[in-house]
């Protein structure tokens, strides 16, 4: 007996259960994003905005969420995911508190930056918190992480259009957004610093670095910026669908006609909604599982092509209510991977120990196609939705292709001249302090 005592762990700070609650969290702010579509219509008939206009608070949310996130994941690398998540709660909650009173489309705009910041906040601690945890399985820690925010919607869709219908949309707004606000800032006084356990090393099995980059430092790489583009051009696609979704249903005549699935009858778009986001949920851990498996850029072959010829079924057959369903679900599917297999090949190619920071650089991609949301409504305009399907399917088969025959061999040859040079400075230096 030394005198010591010997703690036991607790059992919230094991990183599986920071994991759970890092997801939980992205479930509670998903809305802002998931949930968007099913207020466009309701303000659209009370105010008389334009579409496109309300459409643009959309974009704003989008851009000011992913580009401000390289800001907080700098934030939670020096300080610790607990203040940014609870801050991030704040904002949140205020918007969509905000949204609820909002009259005029200014007040709309100022909300959506309020409520970009909160998702943000959210988005990128609780996704870097994942990648410095498992860097043995970041794949499929990134896409459990990520799938909080796909799937979370997917539980409020029904209530949020329940109460749109039976009190208003403003009645909505109020009383989703203080109970998500709540509830992640109470999460977020559980969350820790990320501490990896001795003996948990990354997986070598593929094109993994072995040195820590900066955001700086990864910002002057040619292979950043190949990813990134890759990131934007698929994020394109399924931004698009997201926001246009509703939109489309109701011009090809859908969006109220009654369907039954599992003894359940719903209007076509809030079925449609709700198993998009258990999809677009789904694949996130499983490709990000098989991404561990067979590798980055085999996976992201194999569904970018996927969406894109998701993309095209749906402007092929989407007059039928079932094939609407049916190519609406596989394009969510086929997209929402790519928030589990970007911040994995991201950590995978410059490092763990700046990973939030990275990962949210990377991630303003989402921002930058978000910028198109607005320019599919215009194309829709000019060439009706089948413009918009081609475009984006066009963008999405030459991404896949890309990743397989351009990125796979650049980021194996780039990591392997950097590890080579690592190894080279470190026994050069070992050299030198042995010789003195």
């Amino acid at each position: 007996m030394n005198g010591s005592v010997q703690h036991a762990p607790v059992l919230w700070k094991n990183r599986w259960c920071q994991l759970v609650i890092g997801m939980l969290c992205m479930a509670l702010v998903a809305n802002l994003q998931y949930a968007w579509t099913l207020f466009v219509g309701p303000m659209h008939t009370k105010h008389h905005w334009d579409p496109a206009s309300i459409q643009v608070a959309f974009s704003i949310f989008l851009i000011t969420e992913t580009w401000l996130v390289p800001v907080e994941g700098w934030l939670v690398d020096r300080f610790g995911p607990r203040l940014v998540v609870a801050s991030g709660a704040v904002f949140a909650g205020a918007a969509w508190i905000m949204d609820s009173f909002a009259t005029t489309l200014p007040e709309l705009y100022i909300a959506s930056v309020i409520a970009g910041v909160g998702a943000g906040c959210v988005y990128g601690t609780c996704v870097g918190n994942a990648l410095k945890l498992f860097p043995d399985r970041r794949g499929l820690a990134a896409g459990l992480t990520a799938a909080g925010f796909g799937a979370g919607a997917a539980v409020t869709v029904i209530p949020i259009a329940t109460m749109i219908t039976r009190s208003g949309y403003e009645q909505a707004f109020l009383v989703f957004g203080g109970f998500q606000g709540v509830a992640i800032f109470l999460l977020a006084m559980l969350l820790t610093k990320p501490v990896v356990r001795a003996g948990v090393v990354p997986a070598r099995k593929f094109a993994v670095t072995k040195v820590d980059y900066t955001p700086g430092q990864m910002a002057r790489t040619p292979v950043f910026w190949l990813i990134y583009v890759s990131f934007v051009a698929v994020a394109a696609g399924g931004v698009m669908a997201t926001a246009q979704i509703g939109p489309i249903a109701k011009d090809l005549g859908l969006a109220r006609i009654p369907m039954t699935l599992f003894g359940m009858t719903l209007p076509l778009l809030t079925m449609t909604l709700s198993i998009d986001n258990i999809c677009n949920g789904f694949t996130r851990p499983l490709c990000g599982f098989v991404s561990d498996k067979i590798g980055r850029e085999n996976t992201m072959f194999i569904v970018f092509i996927g969406e894109g010829l998701a993309l095209l079924g749906l402007m092929q057959y989407g007059t039928n209510p079932y094939a609407f369903m049916t190519f609406a679900a596989l394009i969510f599917l086929c997209w929402g991977e790519i928030f589990s297999i970007f911040p994995a090949i991201c950590a995978d190619t410059f490092g763990s120990k700046f990973a939030a920071a990275n990962a949210g650089l990377l991630y303003t991609a989402k921002g930058t196609a978000a910028l198109l949301v607005p320019l599919a409504s215009i194309l829709a305009e000019m060439g009706g939705w089948n413009a918009v399907f081609l475009v984006a399917a066009a963008i999405t088969i030459t991404a896949g292709i890309g990743a397989k025959f351009v990125l796979a061999p650049m980021r194996a040859r780039w990591i392997e001249a950097q590890n080579a040079g690592s190894a080279f400075v470190t026994t050069h230096q070992s050299s030198s302090t042995l010789s003195h």
